[in-house]
């Protein structure tokens, strides 16, 4: 019996050396098991939740679309993430939690995934400002993210009043500057009612296409006639419209009639469009009744001029 005793023993120290020599060479090469990631979690350089130094602190949004602010936290563990708007230090949202009635906030947060991100839906330039990622920790860790709203300008080119004859072929130009991306669609308008495309040719409405500075859109309209007169509206998706007043003339050169209301010093304008209407009228006994009513109101701003020129001596 003794001698079988003796024989164990050494089998038995063998193998908790053989096990101790193992785990050694484990924690010497860096294999990683569940605790030892633990132990290099919170025996590093950072022993709780930190940010990611690659987190974005500036973003741009172009107004209507949505905006994305990203907050990287690593090794959160327990704590929370909050979001805060600066502006008035209102608190957005707590992990996933809203605490803002406004639903164009949403947190979006994947699992397992270490970027906590604020998105703003429909951006509107008020929304321009410094929001704040923080995580509950006992010494409040904040990482502030600045949002850029670019607001696009929208115009018609040329002057707001435009004078074309019957039979022109008409050109508008909606030009959209300082925009970072095309808006999904442009609409034009004419007295408040959409315009399509006429299968005939009439009306050419061109989506918007790149320009040096931003976008363009253009509305053709062929062969121009006088109920083509009135308001048109060029109104790009998510962003404001501009407008421009068409007026198709029958007669008269357009040019003349401009210079003519422009040119005047003092005149008023009430008596060039008389004028105007005169000369297109093609009526007889409409032009002497025009024309009488053009002498009365021209008498009467003349004895007008005369009173006022007597009251200033």
């Amino acid at each position: 019996m003794v001698l079988v005793v003796t024989m164990r023993t050494p089998s038995y120290v063998n193998y908790y050396v053989l096990c101790l020599v193992c785990w050694i060479v484990l924690g010497i090469t860096g294999v990683s098991t569940r605790s030892h990631s633990l132990v290099r979690r919170f025996a590093g350089i950072y022993p709780g939740p930190y940010f990611d130094e690659n987190s974005p602190k500036n973003c741009t949004a172009q107004l209507g679309t949505n905006a994305f602010l990203p907050c990287k936290v690593r090794q959160l563990g327990n704590k929370s993430v909050s979001w805060i708007r600066r502006r008035d230090a209102h608190i957005l949202s707590v992990d996933r939690i809203m605490f803002i009635a406004d639903e164009r906030f949403q947190t979006i947060y994947v699992d397992g995934s270490d970027t906590w991100t604020l998105q703003i839906k429909y951006v509107q330039a008020r929304d321009e400002g410094e929001y704040e990622c923080q995580i509950s920790t006992e010494q409040k860790m904040s990482h502030v993210v600045y949002l850029s709203v670019i607001v696009p300008k929208i115009e018609i080119l040329g002057d707001r009043e435009r004078f074309v004859r019957t039979g022109s072929t008409v050109v508008l130009h909606c030009v959209i500057n300082q925009s970072v991306e095309a808006p999904s669609y442009v609409f034009w308008y004419h007295r408040g009612k959409r315009l399509l495309n006429d299968p005939y040719g009439k009306l050419v409405i061109h989506q918007p296409t790149p320009t040096e500075n931003g976008y363009d859109s253009q509305l053709v309209i062929h062969n121009a006639r006088l109920e083509d007169t009135g308001n048109y509206t060029c109104s790009p998706s998510n962003l404001d419209s501009a407008s421009i007043i068409l007026h198709v003339l029958n007669g008269e050169h357009p040019a003349a009639i401009q210079r003519g209301i422009s040119a005047a010093p003092g005149g008023c304008r009430a008596l060039w469009w008389l004028a105007g209407s005169v000369s297109l009228s093609s009526n007889q006994g409409r032009r002497l009744f025009v024309l009488l009513v053009l002498l009365s109101m021209a008498l009467f701003t003349y004895q007008r001029s005369i009173r006022l020129a007597y009251t200033t001596r």
